[in-house]
């Protein structure tokens, strides 16, 4: 894999800490690095979605594995 990826264990923390930490961490990184993210907020599930897509970033995949779920990012700008 020659795309750097981080990862960010946002789970335990409830609205808005996942959305918060997310931007933290992406803020961070590289153009084209990839951030994975696990929460289990339900909330998180809307949230970081919805600020992945109006902060201009892509969404690359979401699992959701009983209560945990996942997301992978790219930090596009």
């Amino acid at each position: 894999m020659s795309e750097t990826e981080k990862k960010l264990d946002a789970t335990g923390l409830f609205c808005p800490e996942p959305v918060f930490r997310t931007k933290i961490e992406i803020e961070k990184m590289q153009v084209g690095e990839i951030l994975t993210v696990s929460a289990d907020d339900p909330a998180a599930e809307d949230d970081i979605s919805r600020w992945v897509t109006r902060n201009g970033h892509e969404l690359l995949d979401m699992k959701k594995d009983g209560a945990t779920i996942t997301f992978q990012i790219k930090k596009v700008k």
